[in-house]
């Protein structure tokens, strides 16, 4: 029985999300980054969420998930064993989910970042499914960004480029929340979201944008602007450690033709707790939940 409890433990490390020990190229990181960062839990955030979709305003939810883990730098996958050449990332998962009329969307990005110095993103990818058809894209960080993308809609349906490194959007969200000291501002050439990218049809590149920081009340706002798209991003956070997303704004044309005009994407924390959730996929955890307020 002692061995077969040995195995299944070892089973369960080999399949969870979380990973409790920076390995020893995080040579930046602080003892209280690691205290809260590698404590075994992910901090999962929930948002009201306001979207704006064809012109109208809708209501959703949102939740970002932050937690560390190891990753394999070659196959740019989550490493299932521990091992001297893995490296640890900050993973960001960014959901929403919305309704359109009769049908739904729902919305995944994922960002891994390095925490060993490394400039960009290790990897990106983002999903997008409704009732139409549903689009995948993703950044594999090698030589170059290798980018790949599928999608149901004309013009669009399998592409593969090769862009040369820059600044992502993507992975602002985690580094504000390593050190928003680091966060690059002024004049800059930056590929946005891939969910924006998605969503409104514009060709992946970079696109010049001016970024800075700026305090109102008793929160820090990043902001993004892009002249050329029409589109302002502001992220709204704590001043001090851990850097905690509060709230977010996204403002750009939203609609077609001559019904397009501006409207301002909006998400609001409800929640937040600590856990690890790749263990809470019992019934009996559903109560978890409701501290989060989720549907």
């Amino acid at each position: 029985m002692r061995l077969i409890g040995s195995i299944l433990f070892s089973v369960f490390l080999l399949y969870s999300c979380g990973n409790n020990e920076p390995r020893k190229t995080d040579f930046r990181l602080s003892e209280e980054f690691k205290d809260y960062w590698y404590s075994g839990q992910a901090e999962i955030t929930s948002y009201s969420l306001e979207q704006s979709r064809y012109g109208e305003m809708r209501q959703g939810e949102a939740v970002l998930i932050f937690v560390t883990e190891d990753f394999l730098p070659q196959q740019q996958v989550k490493a299932n064993t521990q091992d001297p050449e893995n490296t640890s990332v900050l993973k960001l998962n960014y959901t929403k989910n919305f309704l359109t009329g009769i049908y739904p969307y729902s919305i995944m990005q994922s960002t891994f970042y390095p925490l060993d110095g490394q400039e960009h993103a290790l990897k990106v990818s983002a999903s997008i499914q409704e009732w139409c058809g549903q689009v995948y894209m993703q950044l594999n960080n090698r030589s170059e960004f290798e980018i790949t993308s599928h999608s149901y809609f004309q013009g669009e349906a399998d592409q593969d480029l090769q862009l040369g490194k820059s600044l992502l959007e993507n992975e602002i969200w985690n580094q504000l929340r390593i050190d928003p000291d680091e966060l690059p501002l002024g004049d800059v050439e930056m590929i946005p979201s891939f969910e924006y990218l998605r969503l409104s049809h514009n060709p992946t590149k970079t696109y010049s944008a001016f970024a800075e920081i700026y305090t109102v009340d008793d929160l820090n706002i990043y902001r993004l602007n892009y002249p050329e798209l029409k589109r302002e991003l502001k992220i709204f956070y704590s001043r001090s450690f851990p850097f905690s997303i509060e709230k977010w704004e996204e403002t750009y044309p939203s609609g077609s033709g001559e019904n397009s005009k501006l409207q301002t994407t909006k998400a609001e924390k409800k929640g937040r707790i600590l856990s690890d959730y790749w263990n809470k996929n019992s019934n009996k955890n559903l109560p978890l939940r409701e501290k989060l307020n989720l549907d």
